[in-house]
């Protein structure tokens, strides 16, 4: 094996810093690993349960968690009381509740990030029109937007996704929009304007790479937004149908037994809290890994 005579310096990519610098937040970490865990449940959820979440045991109503004296193996989290088991609806409810929260988040990015960018981008009297129309309906609490929304279209769990896409949009809107304005100031986008740079290539090459971080950070908490929209709705009777496995319907069914058969609330909010806390770690701690990267 020949020597090398040529000491050359190698420094690691932007993305292999990112990952080398998140690695060392060990609360991101250990969040990191349980959005993954939740996003493989909701991914391979008819594989890994063990009960069809619709399929009913008569003789096995309002059994406890098997932890408890009086539950059964066959029934790790119990039954609800039409003897469906609670650890299959648990592990639907996630593609349902999680799940769609990511497919909407991601979609309202998209289109909010496209809208924003021509937002920002844009000068004059249609810039002032469309703000002046963005700050109205951010006006409105995203939540109330999407009961409007639901109460316009109708209830169900596709006209819930609707409304949340419909409400999260102005975010992501209203957050490119500022972020992009921002960064227009600066003297870098104004010496590569000078330089000759039209508004495309400003955009995509000078703003948008500086930018990812508030991006990202919205996209998390619209992650959580939306699962809280979801569920909120759900719960309110309004999204998804009564009978199926979503968080929020799970809480609303299982509220009339809370002192009976109290499994029935906990499990389903302990699910939705430890998801909802780790997106929203996950998120915070990638916001300050890309924001210490670029300075």
């Amino acid at each position: 094996m020949a020597n090398n005579i040529y000491e050359e310096m190698t420094s690691p990519n932007p993305i292999a810093q990112i990952w080398r610098s998140y690695t060392k937040i060990h609360v991101a970490w250990i969040s990191l690993w349980v959005v993954i865990a939740f996003s493989a449940i909701a991914i391979l959820a008819p594989l890994i349960a063990p009960y069809s979440p619709f399929t009913q045991h008569p003789d096995s109503l309002l059994l406890p968690p098997s932890w408890n004296d009086a539950g059964s193996v066959y029934f790790l989290m119990g039954t609800d009381d039409l003897g469906r088991d609670v650890f299959s609806r648990l592990l639907y409810g996630t593609r349902l509740t999680f799940g769609s929260a990511v497919v909407v988040a991601f979609c309202a990015m998209l289109t909010g990030c496209a809208m924003g960018a021509l937002a920002g981008m844009s000068r004059g009297v249609k810039s002032s029109i469309f703000n002046h129309l963005l700050d109205a309906i951010l006006s409105i609490p995203s939540l109330l937007l999407a009961i409007i929304i639901v109460a316009v279209l109708g209830p169900g769990l596709n006209n819930t996704i609707w409304a949340v896409f419909l409400a999260l949009v102005p975010q992501f809107v209203h957050r490119t929009r500022n972020a992009i304005a921002a960064e227009k100031k600066k003297e870098y986008v104004i010496a590569t304007k000078l330089d000759g740079a039209n508004d495309w290539q400003l955009l995509v090459h000078s703003i948008l790479p500086n930018i990812i971080n508030v991006i990202v950070l919205q996209f998390t908490f619209a992650v959580s937004v939306a699962m809280l929209d979801i569920a909120a709705l759900g719960f309110l009777g309004l999204g998804a149908d009564p009978s199926s496995p979503e968080w929020g319907a799970l809480l609303r069914e299982g509220i009339d037994l809370l002192y009976r058969a109290s499994w029935l609330v906990t499990l389903p909010g302990i699910f939705m809290f430890s998801c909802l806390l780790c997106v929203n770690i996950v998120g915070s701690s990638l916001e300050k890994v890309l924001k210490f990267q670029s300075e």
